[in-house]
């Protein structure tokens, strides 16, 4: 009898199909359990309505997740993770419009200025040492004498105005790089400034993303040798920002 169904069967093709099915329930897992983030997904609608998103297949039961330095969290679940009141308004009363700002974009950090609502606090080491602080609090950390330091150098906005100084600069301890220029403002403020924007040029620091008195209006660190993720992300969308809302000129098209 065995041998009879045996005979009729394509033992491979069998075998084909059981993976395709593997296949298929293991791309569903994975694409279930990434929405784990993010979801449900908040389209806002026509005159004020909101609809929650979550798509095919649906979301995942929440999980507790245990963090590496203390504490846990819920995915999907928890608080809200941004309950702000963004000065925004639809430019048409249509559903996907899009938004326009309704007061100063890079002091709002709204648009092109936008940031992650993360956790208030710094990023840290395996061992629970803060990852990113000032070489003067990393003692064994030093600029390499073939590199140049700019500590002292002048700060220069978009259009070669001096607007301050470098004071100190920021190294990653987990990557082993710079990631911010400490400068002391006209004003007295101190802020960092990302790696990335700078341009060091001429015994100077060429900063592009922003002009004049935009420097005084940086977001700054609540703790002078530290800095928090969500300090970080809004440092980051205040210069991302500046590219296009420094000067009403940069909003134009190019042609």
């Amino acid at each position: 009898m065995f041998i009879e169904f045996t005979q009729g069967v394509d033992l491979a093709q069998i075998v084909l199909y059981m993976f395709w099915a593997f296949f298929a329930a293991l791309i569903m897992y994975l694409h279930r359990e990434s929405k784990r983030e993010g979801y449900p997904l908040i389209a806002d609608g026509v005159n004020g309505s909101v609809r929650s998103l979550q798509g095919f297949p649906s979301m995942p039961e929440p999980k507790t997740f245990l963090l590496p330095h203390g504490g846990e969290v819920q995915a999907p679940g928890g608080p809200a993770k941004d309950t702000r009141n963004l000065p925004l308004e639809k430019v048409a009363p249509y559903f996907g419009a899009p938004f326009a700002p309704t007061g100063d974009p890079m002091r709002d950090q709204v648009g092109a200025a936008s940031y992650a609502d993360r956790a208030d606090e710094p990023d840290l080491l395996a061992d629970g040492a803060i990852k990113i602080v000032p070489l003067r609090v990393a003692g064994d950390y030093h600029v390499s004498a073939r590199d140049k330091d700019p500590r002292g150098w002048s700060v220069v906005d978009a259009k070669g105005v001096e607007q301050g100084t470098i004071t100190d600069l920021w190294v990653d301890q987990a990557e082993f790089l710079f990631r911010y220029f400490e400068m002391k403002t006209k004003g007295g403020r101190t802020v960092l400034i990302p790696v990335p924007v700078a341009f060091l040029s001429g015994g100077k620091v060429k900063v592009h993303a922003l002009i004049g008195d935009q420097f005084e209006h940086v977001p700054t660190t609540k703790n002078p040798d530290s800095v928090t993720l969500l300090e970080e992300d809004k440092i980051m969308g205040y210069f991302g920002g500046g590219y296009l809302y420094a000067s009403p000129e940069r909003q134009e098209p190019f042609i």
